[in-house]
Formats: structure tokens, sequence, C-alpha cells
């Protein structure tokens, strides 16, 4: 945003006309949601402050009854310009808010420190004020780039986010805390770097030619415990795999009948059709896992790496596979053990997932209430899935939605990518309180929703 803003300067846009877009583009979803009903605008000392000044006088304009609240006069020259231009009540502290909608302006992006005196007395007051409550920019406790609160939270009904996505965003804690999230364009050139947002995918139909080894051929790899890599065999066999078989030493008398089963482990992996494989849910943590383990890696096919297994991997092991055909779907607590295996030190769920990839090269879909994708030199972000994936086996489904799509074209940021959208859209029509046989019987409608 800063690199984006300064080019804009530099090619003869002022700042004080950034504010302005800012502002008013913001104040078109305030004066929506206030409904002509009046406005409380809490304004800081900075430019988030001015961007709160603009909405405030452009919601005056249209005729909403509009009060500021500020506790420190504008600190930045544009921000001062824009307390200038507000020609309605302003008060210096409050000890209600007692309008219908509070805009918090107090602090936007950039905020690296703890929140307090004044500012957080008001934000304690947010918090526990009935109103419909709207965030510019990110909510004024919240360090933009990690999610990390800094203060008083208060539970937002809508964020706007002005010119550009920032991280904090897509990330927990923050992010679940903002409710409705939409951004505001200001006519800013952004570079995404690193950082990008996730575009909903496209899945081709099969062609008129294929056949179901051209589709893919996924070999689902069981271990100790049979019920955790049938739960991916069925989202799999829904997700565009041409042929899905699970090998199993286990009989599988539930196994549908369409589920290829077959105990001829070590041939089955040999089979020159198979186009990806899957190991780890319920593989168990033993020798005759790592045995297997070891030897998936060996035959440096693309390859999705879940649960059990991610208790298992060390740098050892990826020295027989090919990294670049390889994707890992860790949890929180799979990303700690992998990252302590790794030798990968960091605070956040964000940068372990970084740090992971640049040691080993693994594409990284550290699920979770806040998915973060880590490939081919760039982080992606995810929109907020359904709370109801909280339950369990849905990470085994998600391993066989990922592996499904890698058997088709073999690129495993791909289908990482495919793989969570098709893991979201499920759980949508799935409906609330399903299990996990429930969502992985809901990838079949979600994949029509893609083509």
């Amino acid at each position: 945003m800063r690199a984006a803003e300064q080019a804009a300067m530099a090619a003869g846009t002022s700042e004080w006309e950034l504010m302005q877009r800012a502002g008013r583009g913001a104040a078109h979803w305030v004066a929506r949601m206030a409904a002509g009903r009046a406005v409380t605008v809490l304004c800081g000392p900075g430019n988030n402050g001015g961007d709160g000044y603009v909405i405030a006088e452009e919601l005056r304009r249209q005729g909403n009854h509009v009060r500021v609240v500020a506790p420190l006069d504008p600190g930045t020259a544009t921000a001062r310009i824009a307390a200038e231009a507000y020609q309605g009540e302003r008060q210096e502290m409050a000890t209600r808010l007692g309008d219908p909608v509070v805009v918090d302006c107090l602090f936007g992006y950039g905020l690296s420190r703890e929140v307090s005196g004044e500012f957080a007395k008001l934000l304690e007051l947010l918090g526990i004020t009935d109103c419909f409550k709207i965030a510019i920019d990110a909510p004024s406790s919240v360090e933009s780039d990690t999610g990390k609160l800094l203060g008083p939270m208060v539970e937002y009904d809508l964020t706007l986010a002005l010119g550009a996505w920032k991280q904090a965003h897509f990330l927990m804690p923050a992010s679940a805390h903002m409710g409705a999230l939409r951004c505001v364009p200001i006519g800013l050139a952004i570079d995404e770097g690193v950082s990008v947002e996730s575009q909903r995918p496209r899945i081709a139909a099969p062609s008129t030619d294929d056949h179901k080894y051209r589709r893919g051929l996924l070999a689902i790899i069981a271990g100790a415990m049979p019920g955790a890599p049938l739960l991916a065999a069925e989202a799999a066999m829904r997700a565009g795999a041409g042929y899905v078989k699970l090998l199993s030493n286990h009989s599988h008398p539930d196994a549908p009948a369409e589920l290829v089963v077959t105990e001829q482990v070590n041939e089955a992996l040999d089979d020159a059709r198979n186009s990806a494989l899957l190991f780890g849910p319920g593989a168990g943590r033993d020798e005759a896992a790592r045995d297997i383990l070891v030897q998936v890696l060996e035959r440096r096919l693309p390859t999705v790496l879940d649960a059990d297994a991610l208790h298992l991997l060390d740098p050892d092991m990826l020295e027989g596979g090919d990294v670049t055909k390889l994707c890992i779907t860790p949890h929180e607590g799979e990303l700690a053990r992998l990252c302590d295996a790794f030798g990968v030190t960091a605070d956040s769920k964000l940068d372990r997932a970084r740090g992971l990839h640049d040691v080993t090269g693994l594409t990284v879909l550290a699920k979770g209430p806040d998915t973060i994708l880590v490939g081919d030199g760039a982080t992606r972000f995810f929109p907020r899935g359904s709370s109801w994936l909280s339950v369990a086996g849905t990470g085994d489904v998600l391993a066989g939605i990922v592996a499904s799509r890698l058997a088709g074209h073999g690129d495993p940021l791909r289908a990482c990518e495919e793989g969570e959208w098709l893991h979201h859209e499920a759980a949508r029509l799935a409906s609330p309180a399903f299990t996990a046989g429930d969502l992985a019987r809901a990838v079949k409608p979600a994949m029509a929703s893609f083509l």
C-alpha cells in the first residue's frame, strides 16, 4: 500500500485526493448500512482519522446526523485538511456511543504498538455498545501484516479495506472479529508481490476423448487405521480423478462399490499408470508407516502428504523425493512439528508456512480457519470458510480432494488451490452440523459450481 500510494503521488495524485477517494468510497458503504440513521465516527490522529473526517463530512452532506469523536487533534498535514473540511459536530471524548452506527477510524494499517489510553477506552466502550460497528481499513487494534491483536478487540459487523486487502483480513485471530469484508477501490495500481488473494478457480470438464487413466489414477495408501483413508477416498472419487484405488491390508466391507480396494500394496505402488499418491490419513506413526512413507517418496510421483505422514517426515526422507511434486496439508500442530523437524523458527502461522516452504521447497497448504497456501514464490490467502468444518475428519476429506485434483493435472499448487475452494463449497452445500462423511458426499455438487 505504501509503495502504491507513493507511486500515485509521484505521478501527480496528491495524498489529499487519495484520502478523498478512500473516504467517499467508504462513506458509500456506511450510508447504505446507516439507511438514514445517525452515525458516530471515531477519528484518530493519523491518516486513518483523516479518512474518518472525510466519511463524516460526506455523510453530513447527504443528510445523516453525524458526530466525530477524536481524542487528539490530527497529527498529519493531510488529516488536518480533512478535519478542517468537516463542518459537523466534534467532541474529544464520549462516555457513551448512542448512535445506531459507529465507524472506527482510530488507526489503520501500519499499527505496530499496543493501543492504550483514551483510544483503548473508546474501543472498550465500542465493544459493549449495541450498534452497527464498521471498521475502516482494519480494526484499530490489529497489526495489519500479521493479524495480531494489539489492544481491546471489538466484534465488528463490517470491515472496509481501503485500496487493497491487507494480510490481517485473512489471518486469525483478527479476521474472526471483522464481520463481513469489502474492499473499496481508490485507483491505486497494487503490486501484489508475495501476497495474493486466491481467485475462485475454473475446473474444466473432461475432454471428449478422455478415459479413466487420462483423467488420473490416484492411489491412496492406507495404514494402521482404516477410517481416515476411506474418507479421503470418498472425497477423491467425487473431485475429478478418473480412478481412485485404496491400497489397504484391512478389509473394508463398508467401502463403496466404485472404490477399488487392493491388498497388493507394493505391486499397486509400482503400477506405471499411477498419476498421484496420497499417504498419511490413518497411517500410524510406527516403523511400518515410516517404511511406506520412504517408498512413497521414492516413486517421485505427484503426492499429497497429510496427517501421520507429517509426523514422520524428516529432511533425510526428502532426499529420496521430488519436492517440486509434493504438497503437504498440515494443521497448526502438524505445521509446528514440521518446523521443529526442519529447523524453522517463527512465531506466526504465516511465517512458519513461508519458512517451511523456503527450507524444503514443498508446496504448503497450512489449513485451518485461516488457510494459507505457500508455493511458487507467493502466498495465497482464502476467504473464510464455514466454521462447521471444525469437526473430525474434514482434513482427511481435504486431502482426498487435493490428491484427486493432483491426479488430474500434476500441479501441486493448483491442486491445493482448487482443493481448498472445493472444500469450502462442499461445506456450504452440506448445511450445518455435517459429518466428514456428509462433507465428502457434498464434493460432487460442489464440483458442479466450478465447471
